[in-house]
Formats: structure tokens, sequence, C-alpha cells
């Protein structure tokens, strides 16, 4: 990418009944572009300078400006950053960042990291950011929504973004999907690739497996060695899916069970699969035997807090 990132559209739906721009405020065209009021000899700031900015636009320090450590997006192409901070140097930032205002008279970073370290890299001291007052949930939906919306995301990094609010805010997978205005299956196909070994994972991240690559993974105990045999190889989607349905066979049971089994179960058991783990809101696993008529459920629970909600969808009671 040579040329600074495009502005593109918010996102209209609305993100648990509040949208991208009711989480910004409508920042109008007319609003200011202030400087923070530089502080005087004695620690004050000047009289006819400006306040702190803590809403609007404004152009703060990069020094002021501090990155957030659930960011989701971990990894950076340094190549891309390099002919990002190329475009700043020669026009300066012209997409805002996104912060809030922290104690210490320092900001946090919401949205725009790249444009952050980039600046940086071009040694320019000063960017516009937009100023706001968010909560912890809203500075969860806007550093994830602006990466999904600028497919800055690798897999990984956008599933355990949906793990954080399923795990930090108790949404459901069905809640997050509208949260970010994607499909319940798409959530839920990418948070299953957390039962993946980091290693694999790792190798996700890396592009040196797809994301078809991991879902065909995610459904083996052990993973690893065929994906190192999948990277080995060059080995397509397909042929992991082959490797992963010969991993996943049972080593006894009638032959021609497993023969004459019909295609169509495993689809039908994704498919009540995906409808339980909506229901209870929590990674849930349908293990069938070479008999698709038997086979075991496996519910998993992070939290005590998970566990009594199980109870509860399951029972109508708490523990």
């Amino acid at each position: 990418m040579s040329g600074e990132e495009g502005v593109k559209a918010p996102v209209k739906r609305a993100a648990l009944g509040r949208g991208l721009g009711a989480l910004l405020g409508e920042t109008r065209r007319e609003e200011s572009l202030v400087r923070p009021a530089p502080a005087a000899a004695g620690g004050t700031p000047a009289a006819a300078a400006p306040a702190r900015a803590t809403t609007g636009v404004a152009l703060l320090s990069v020094a002021e400006i501090e990155p957030h450590p659930d960011q989701p997006r971990r990894h950076f192409d340094e190549e891309a950053l390099d002919e990002l901070a190329q475009s700043i140097a020669a026009r300066g930032v012209i997409q805002p960042v996104i912060v809030r205002p922290m104690a210490g008279g320092r900001y946090q970073l919401v949205a725009g990291e790249r444009r952050w370290r980039a600046a940086q890299r071009a040694r320019v001291h000063e960017i516009p950011a937009i100023v706001r007052q968010l909560d912890e949930r809203e500075v969860t939906a806007l550093a994830l929504i602006e990466n999904l919306q600028r497919e800055d995301l690798n897999p990984v990094e956008e599933a355990r973004a949906y793990q954080r609010l399923s795990d930090n805010d108790g949404l459901t997978q069905q809640e997050i999907a509208r949260f970010v205005d994607k499909s319940r299956s798409h959530v839920a196909n990418l948070m299953r690739l957390l039962s993946l070994p980091e290693e694999v994972l790792d190798m996700v991240q890396r592009d040196d497996l797809s994301m078809g690559h991991a879902r065909a993974l995610a459904v083996v105990p052990d993973s690893l060695p065929l994906a190192q045999e999948i990277i080995a190889k060059g080995l397509s989607v397909r042929d992991a899916e082959r490797m992963a349905k010969r991993a996943t066979k049972p080593e006894s049971g009638p032959r021609r069970a497993r023969a004459e089994r019909d295609p169509s179960d495993s689809a039908d058991i994704a498919a009540v699969q995906a409808h339980v783990e909506e229901f209870l809101g929590l990674k849930v696993t349908i293990n069938a035997d070479a008999d698709p008529r038997t086979g075991n459920v496996v519910i998993r629970y992070k939290t005590l807090d998970q566990l009594d909600l199980i109870c509860q969808r399951l029972t109508g009671g708490a523990i």
C-alpha cells in the first residue's frame, strides 16, 4: 500500500443499538482544529491558550498518545509502514486518529495505530485526532470496526477480538455478529479457530496457512503435524480437508458403518452445533461417532458465571 489509508464509509447498522456515528458523536466539518494548551511557567495553561482537548478535533503531539493494550491488530507489515511513513512525510496525516483523554494530560489511541506509528517514523510531531470520551466497550467497538472496515485484521486477530467481546462483555455470538455487522456463522467459524494450538495460529498469522486450511484443521485433535505437512508439501485446502477427515475417523468400529455414512450427516451436525452455540452463547463441539446417531457434546466455559449460564439455559435454574 503506497498511499495513506483511504477513508471508508462508517457502518450504517446499529452496534448493540448504537451505530459507529453514535459512538463517535457527529464530528462536523465546522469543528475547529485546536492544539492543547502549552503549560506556563507555573505548570498551568497560558491564560490566552485553549484548554486541553477532551472532545472534538485537535492537533496532538504523537508523544502524548499511547497505544491501547488490547488493540485487535497485533501484526504490522514493516514495508507497508515505511511506505505510509513516506506518504505522511510528504503530505501529512490526512485522516485523524481517534483517541480518548486519559489522566496526566495523555491520550489513549482507539483507532489509527498504523498512522500513529508511521507518523513517528516520518518524524512528524503532531497529528490530527478526534478526541472522544469513551468507555471500554466503545473503545473495543471502534477499534474492531475500524480494522474490519479496512480489512486490516488477520483471521486470528479478528477471532481473538470476538473472544474478548464474549469474555469481557458476556456477548453471545449472535450479539457479536450484530455488533460488527457480520453473519453469526462468520463469527462462529472464526472463534472456532481459537481451539487450534498457538503454533498453528502463528502459521495462520504469518499467512503460511489460509483461513480455509485453519478451518479444516480445527476439527483435528492433534493438528500441528498436519499443519506442518500442509506447509511442507504446499497442499490445497481440499487436500487439508481430506487429511482432517482421515485423521478424525475412529480407529475401531464397523467399517461398513463408516463407509455408508451419509455425507449430509456432517452438515446436519454442524448446523445443530451452530444452533446450540447460538443458544448458549458459548463454544460447543459435537463429536459424532462412526454411527452418527451416537456421540458426545462438549460445552466449553471459562468462568463460573458462564457455567451458571449453562445451568440456567439447560435446567431453568442457577447452580
